[in-house]
């Protein structure tokens, strides 16, 4: 199994990602949609070529058009740039085993594996999916895995990003990089904030799409937040009190002591200081830790999370998209019967327009679905990657 891992930044330098691809909007197809100047982008490729066009608003006679050749991908870990040879719009790892088949450089071999996107949660980082991601692609050989930190977190938060930082720019984020990669995506898998981010990305992609695609929310609603009652760790909250923590860290367990005391449950604490990053060169020792995240960004993003209202869009899917929910049994976010009314009204809508909604129950799980109960979650979502052999 091989890991294809990318944490530079946009153009090698610091500055907002979105300069690396202008604007917006994308999809499966990929196809842009902008105002002024805009740019391109069509998937799945025809013969292997992933073709980008510019074309500027007083120029529609005189298009800039490029076609550049898939890379064939080896199975080493390739650090600092992507398949490509680009620098990336975020830091990823794409998860491969060795029968995994790209296609060839020359246009007349194999189509590309299928391909599932995992999206993390408020806080977390694309490591909260390594080890179920690892399972998924050793029972289901024929995929790859993108794991992506998304702006503001894991080792995307060294890469500076323009805001407002919403689930709707952090949706597009992911678009641009897919588009990148040259991968089309069949599988959409977000936990929590992810989730939100997941039907963001395909509501902002243009349609018809290029081909179906099946999107997982994990313990997520398509519309309002509730955080759960007395005792139980709050989201907002936690942001709230770790903003107030100091920049340089010294002792893990101070913090996790210190958290603990302020009322968040012991494995929240834990948690936690997993995004505390020890300060000097690797493999060094060092007796500070720093952040990984961008606590300002962060805050915005959760508040977007809590105000972003996609049940319009779930509501009116369009053919080939299939949205599946899937509620923990001991959510720590609350869903209301109004939510579970909506769902199931909703999957007979779809069912009519040609599209999918499904609504699951995760037994014997909290919020943190994939560490509570990961057997269980995986033969839920196995469903979507079953049929593919390699």
């Amino acid at each position: 199994m091989s890991a294809i891992s990318n944490i530079m930044t946009c153009g090698g330098r610091r500055e907002p990602a979105v300069n690396c691809i202008d604007k917006k909007n994308l999809d499966f197809g990929l196809n842009w949609r902008a105002t002024s100047s805009r740019t391109r982008i069509s998937m799945p490729f025809q013969k292997n070529e992933f073709q980008l066009g510019t074309e500027g608003k007083s120029s529609r006679g005189n298009k800039e058009k490029r076609s550049i050749r898939m890379a064939l991908v080896d199975e080493r870990v390739v650090y600092g740039r992507d398949t490509a040879g680009r620098p990336a719009v975020l830091a990823y790892d794409l998860v491969q085993v060795p029968l995994v088949k790209w296609g060839s450089v020359t246009g007349k071999s194999k189509p590309d594996p299928p391909t599932a996107v995992l999206l993390h949660g408020i806080l977390g980082s694309r490591k909260n999916w390594g080890t179920f991601t690892r399972r998924l692609a050793q029972e289901f050989p024929a995929w790859q895995f993108l794991l992506v930190d998304l702006r503001c977190h894991g080792d995307s938060a060294s890469i500076r990003k323009r805001g407002p930082h919403t689930v709707a720019s952090t949706a597009f984020d992911v678009l641009k990089l897919v588009a990148q990669l040259r991968i089309t995506p069949r599988v959409l898998i977000g936990h929590s904030f992810g989730g939100k981010v997941a039907l963001s990305m395909v509501e902002q992609a243009a349609k018809p799409l290029a081909q179906s695609v099946r999107v997982w929310s994990l313990d997520a609603t398509p519309g309002k937040v509730r955080a759960g009652g007395d005792g139980e760790d709050h989201p907002a909250e936690l942001i709230s009190f770790i903003r107030k923590l100091p920049k340089e860290v010294f002792s893990k367990r101070d913090i996790v002591n210190a958290l603990i005391q302020e009322g968040f449950s012991k494995d929240i604490a834990q948690w936690v200081v997993t995004n505390l990053k020890t300060n000097g060169p690797p493999g060094s020792p060092s007796s500070s830790f720093s952040w990984m995240f961008d606590l300002d960004g962060i805050s915005e993003m959760y508040q977007s999370y809590e105000e972003t209202n996609l049940w319009k869009f779930v509501e009116n899917l369009p053919q080939g998209v299939h949205v599946n929910f899937l509620k923990a049994e001991r959510s720590l976010h609350r869903w209301a019967l109004e939510d579970l009314q909506r769902i199931h009204a909703a999957e007979d809508l779809a069912a009519e327009e040609g599209a999918g909604v499904e609504m699951h129950v995760l037994e014997d799980a909290g919020h943190w679905v994939h560490a509570d109960n990961p057997d269980g979650l995986f033969r839920i979502l196995s469903s979507s990657f079953q049929g593919f052999k390699a």
